[in-house]
């Protein structure tokens, strides 16, 4: 038995030494090096240097956004700014051969192998897939009291279950960083085709304020759609193998481990079928406003199980729900109606097949695109929808004042530049400003950019991918500021 121990004990040191190479080369594989960074590493490693405050860091999104790969390019930022590389520490808990090993256990083993003192050292350590250990999160907040001088980093794809046991029991211990899937200008960003964007301002409110151009509209169309298709994760834009099947890489890895292990795992679901059908209704018909009732009808799932699914569905960050508000920006007492997003519109194409530019659908995955690159904002969004007499119209999304409950902006997206052309016909867009006093608005387009001035009212068109970019710029420069 002893004899056991100690081999065991062999393959677990081998097992850290290779993944963590940077202990005896100092650099971290260059596979990984090679790749272009997120731009959310900035935010993140700021996060994860700051040690004046004892707080974990907790690492969590849906699956395949590429955490582990931002965890590398993390440590090779400390090592840049000097950290010793063997003080910094990555154990990956779904290892098997780490099977039933605690974090303390790990870290000590880890230790031992580099002849270092946990208590005494400064150091990093790094705790990837933690779902998969039972109780993590009482174990975490262990070793952040009782390792004071080291800073603790885990992260996971069980992005629900993570985020339920950090409000449970990290408060005063854990600080959440959520890594969203790519936004279109880091999609841009990635493929290296920067040069495609150029800076321009534009006229909002009676101030110019920075936005985007391209140098070729028709390209970045182009692109747009592919990020429609591809773009939410990294592992995706540069395969065109799975590009080619996407339902088999996107769909198995992606969607069916959250419907199959995850939320089951976390709410005690026993019928997974019934909550992947309810999702493959929504993910199909995604921007579109449903009820309870119909969801009900049309899935033949019972209403209270229904809402307790959505709200799962949401928690995974698979879906945004979006409530509305009437013709006076009033919040309806009885939620009785509201619209659906994909958090990332490419799990449609996952579920389903690519869009193409003459598809019908692809004017509400615009919608989708345009939408998701804000609600990583975490911020109240609504929609307008209203029906008086005979008078009936909705607003695509809408921001209301935190103190007045009033409008502060409006925005009407659509894949066309019929609309530039005849603005007039925004009739109820033009009627909602009206009614709140909104003297401005944003309209996308297709390939049109420009204001056009009406009675008592303006409004701002720009592409759609242009709006999408910008949108995406600003939630991660917002996330820097708040961070």
């Amino acid at each position: 038995m002893k004899t056991d121990n100690k081999e065991l004990i062999t393959e677990i040191a081998e097992r850290m030494r290779i993944d963590n190479p940077w202990w005896s080369t100092g650099k971290i594989p260059e596979d990984i090096n090679s790749m272009n960074r997120r731009l959310y590493l900035d935010i993140f490693y700021d996060m994860v240097k700051e040690t004046s405050v004892r707080r974990g860091v907790i690492l969590m999104g849906p699956r395949r956004v590429g955490k582990t790969i931002m965890i590398y390019h993390t440590i090779d930022r400390l090592i840049a700014d000097g950290i010793n590389p063997q003080h910094i520490l990555y154990l990956s808990i779904d290892t098997p051969i780490y099977m039933g090993m605690s974090l303390e256990a790990l870290l000590k083993t880890a230790c031992n192998i580099l002849q270092l003192d946990p208590a005494a050292e400064n150091l990093y350590i790094f705790y990837d897939e933690v779902q998969y250990l039972k109780n993590w999160e009482m174990h975490l907040k262990s070793l952040i009291d009782t390792y004071r001088k080291s800073k603790f980093i885990v992260s996971g794809s069980a992005a629900a279950a993570l985020k339920m046991k950090s409000d449970e029991s990290g408060a005063g211990r854990f600080h959440d960083f959520k890594l969203p899937p790519l936004t279109f200008n880091e999609y841009i960003h990635l493929l290296g085709l920067d040069n495609l964007i150029i800076r321009r301002s534009i006229e909002w409110k009676g101030i110019n304020i920075n936005a985007f151009d391209t140098v070729d509209i028709n390209e970045l169309n182009r692109l747009f759609i592919k990020y429609i298709n591809f773009g939410g994760y990294p592992e995706v834009v540069f395969s065109d193998e799975i590009q080619r099947n996407p339902g088999l890489y996107m769909r198995r890895d992606i969607v069916d481990k959250v419907m199959v292990k995850d939320l089951p795992g976390l709410y005690g679901i026993s019928d997974t079928q019934e909550l992947y059908r309810l999702f493959i209704h929504i993910a199909y018909r995604s921007g579109c406003e449903f009820t309870y009732e119909d969801l009900s009808v049309n899935s033949g799932i019972r209403k209270e199980l229904i809402k307790k699914y959505i709200s799962y569905l949401e928690s995974a960050f698979l879906i945004k729900v979006i409530h509305r508000i009437d013709n006076n920006a009033k919040r309806l007492q009885r939620i009785t109606r509201f619209k659906i997003y994909l958090t990332n519109p490419s799990i449609r194409c996952a579920l389903f097949s690519p869009l193409n530019e003459g598809d019908a659908a692809l004017g509400n995955m615009v919608e989708t695109a345009i939408f998701s690159q804000r609600i990583q904002r975490e911020e109240d969004i609504y929609y307008a929808n209203w029906k008086i007499g005979r008078n009936d119209g909705e607003v695509d999304m809408v921001g209301l004042d935190i103190m007045s409950q009033k409008p502060v902006w409006a925005v009407e997206m659509k894949w066309s530049d019929r609309y530039y052309e005849m603005p007039g016909e925004l009739s109820s867009l033009l009627s909602f400003m009206v009614s709140n006093e909104l003297n401005e608005a944003i309209v996308s387009s297709r390939t049109k950019f420009g204001r056009k001035e009406l009675d008592k009212v303006s409004l701002t068109f720009i592409p759609s991918a242009l709006y999408a970019y910008l949108m995406g710029y600003n939630t991660i420069l917002k996330k820097a500021i708040n961070s």
